[in-house]
């Protein structure tokens, strides 16, 4: 599984971990797809990463696992492949994109272009058995994620961290808001949006005028 995790994100936190944390979450989680149908491929587990550098982040977007049907999960949060189609949680990203912006870039759920842009779409565990949701938590990945998130806040600045439910607001419980804009909201499921805690958030524009205004580019949604 190592093998698909790019080098620049394995030097920047190698030493956020003990010697063995690495081999550990390997050999558990390739046991895991060794075992079952687990989403995504492995080559796409680390897909998050290989899009943008640690130094080419502007954005962190926190989700809780991988889609669990087969075809849907690509390695980002909240992300599918072009041919699926838009799972409702997604649905309502996307409207809320268009009520901002009047149009939506990634109208297909292909969510590649953000984090070429600099969005980390980082979900909490990066891997999840089929048809199992949130199955993988303890595997080993919410270390390995809080560890990101901690690697982030500390050693860069001006970043914007969406935290979108219950869920995320605790799992970026620790980020320093006076280097970063930390922005909460309800998550974007129906079940949320439907009782008023998703639509009208604002978050794509106030993250681009954040980023604006500390002379970063804009992120196009």
């Amino acid at each position: 599984m190592l093998n698909y995790f790019p080098l620049d994100w394995k030097r920047a936190l190698e030493n956020s971990f003990d010697s063995n944390y690495f081999s550990e979450l390997d050999k558990k989680v390739s046991n895991a797809y060794s075992q079952t149908s687990c989403y995504p491929e492995l080559p796409k587990i680390f897909s998050a990463f290989e899009h943008c550098t640690p130094d080419e982040v502007k954005v962190v977007i926190i989700g809780q696992d991988p889609y669990h049907q087969k075809g849907q999960a690509n390695g980002l949060a909240f992300s599918v492949a072009k041919e699926v189609a838009n799972p409702p949680s997604l649905q309502n990203i996307i409207k809320e994109v268009r009520s901002q912006y009047g149009d939506c870039k990634v109208e297909s759920g292909d969510l590649t272009d953000w984090a070429r842009q600099g969005v980390l779409l980082l979900n909490a565990s990066l891997s999840v058995e089929d048809s199992k949701p949130n199955s993988h938590r303890n595997l080993g990945w919410a270390g390995f994620t809080d560890r990101v998130i901690d690697y982030l806040s500390s050693t860069k600045k001006d970043l914007v961290f969406l935290l979108w439910g219950s869920f995320a607001h605790k799992k970026g419980r620790n980020i320093n808001d006076q280097k970063h804009l930390v922005l909460k909201t309800g998550h974007p499921s129906p079940l949320s949006a439907n009782r008023g805690f998703w639509f009208n958030n604002e978050h794509f524009k106030l993250t681009n005028a954040y980023l604006k205004d500390r002379g970063k580019g804009s992120i196009v949604w």
